[in-house]
């Protein structure tokens, strides 16, 4: 299982959004942060979520059994460790 953290902050609330879009993503929510989880890989289009690069690049808060493999101006990809 791949999991993500992100602070819960309404910058990030965009990010959330495009990530449950897609039918593998699971959005928790835990204590102050949401959790996506998926058993395969997360992509997500930064582009889709209208977020500037600031806030693209501070979005993490926390990796849980996954590893960046990509995470440039145009899309966030976690894959299982």
């Amino acid at each position: 299982m791949t999991a993500v953290f992100l602070l819960d902050v309404p910058e990030n609330q965009p990010i959330v959004a495009v990530a449950a879009q897609a039918d593998t993503v699971t959005v928790d929510r835990l204590g102050a942060y949401f959790k996506l989880s998926a058993p395969g890989p997360i992509v997500i289009d930064r582009r889709a979520t209208g977020c500037r690069h600031a806030v693209w690049y501070s979005s993490i808060a926390g990796l849980l059994d996954a590893k960046i493999t990509q995470w440039d101006k145009d899309a966030l990809r976690l894959e299982a460790r």
